[in-house]
């Protein structure tokens, strides 16, 4: 090769894999990127799309959304909401893993509760809500349950009381959400050595002993991981809230999703909900950059 070909051919091997990503990064250009810089222009602009010539507003809608206690409210919800579906989705997921791969239980037995545990992942976000709308109603299953134990003694409206409909959705969610979870835990438990168990035997440990000090430590970073990823998705729900109480009763179900989703296209204030819809990406690109640092530590 002569000394006038060899720097083209080092710029050509350089750029072959670009060429080969450069569909899919115009197709993520188009569908990701330009959406999310259009909704950032959007929120300084004063009646944004609305208007052929939209003002520039600053940080109008920003002061707004900040002065709204609805916005103060939803924020609450949402960690709430996040914050216990990601802890009960561990516990949960954990116990089914670790029924899963025990050896006690019967082999049959065994396949048959992975396809009654997983059967939650089968279902789309409509679906579910549909069925606990259905459990939860005042004449559903669950009163009609709780009422013959006599645990309650009268019919509880779940989705419509305000003091109950935060924690009925969320224990929505909490079920089907957990089957991640477990999954992973299941394939991470199995490939931890069995050469531990058998040394702490040996030692003489008991079973809540293997579980501190091999199982979970082994564990540990798949359940951070799953942990992060559960936690910004989570915090995005949408279908599932607004098909079983639509941010509702008085605001009491009222997440960032909802509240954002009202703005736009019920209030047709789209400035504000591009205000707020940033809010939720700067919240999500934050969780997701600290996920990339603990994916490179490890």
């Amino acid at each position: 090769m002569t000394r006038q070909k060899r720097p083209y051919y080092k710029l050509k091997r350089a750029a072959a894999p670009y060429l080969y990503l450069s569909p899919s990064l115009l197709i993520l250009g188009l569908l990701m990127l330009l959406p999310m810089v259009t909704v950032i222009t959007y929120s300084f602009q004063n009646s944004a799309i609305l208007r052929r010539d939209p003002s520039f507003a600053g940080l109008k809608h920003y002061q707004a959304i900040f002065n709204d206690p609805v916005f103060w409210a939803s924020l609450g919800h949402t960690l709430y909401f996040t914050c216990m579906s990601v802890i009960f989705h561990m516990i949960i997921g954990m116990v089914f893993a670790l029924m899963l791969n025990s050896d006690r239980i019967n082999p049959t037995l065994r396949n048959v509760l992975r396809v009654l545990y997983i059967l939650p992942w089968l279902f789309t976000a409509v679906i579910i809500a549909v069925i606990w709308r259905l459990l939860l109603e005042p004449n559903g299953v669950v009163n009609s349950i709780l009422m013959q134990l006599g645990i309650i003694g009268s019919k509880i409206e779940w989705f419509s009381s305000p003091e109950t409909a935060l924690h009925a959705v969320t224990f929505a969610n909490i079920w089907a959400g957990y089957p991640l979870f477990m999954v992973s835990l299941l394939a991470g438990l199995q490939g931890i050595p069995r050469d531990f168990y058998e040394a702490a035997d040996i030692d003489g440990a008991k079973a809540y002993q293997k579980l501190i000090f091999i199982t979970i430590p082994q564990l540990m970073p798949i359940i951070i991981s799953i942990s992060l990823l559960d936690f910004i998705w989570t915090m995005q729900v949408f279908p599932l809230i607004w098909i079983t109480t639509g941010g509702g009763p008085i605001y009491a179900t009222e997440v960032l999703s909802t509240y954002t989703y009202k703005l736009a296209f019920s209030s047709y204030n789209l400035s504000q909900a591009s205000a707020s819809a940033v809010v939720i990406l700067l919240l999500s690109l934050g969780l997701t950059l600290f996920y990339i640092r603990y994916q490179r530590a490890r």
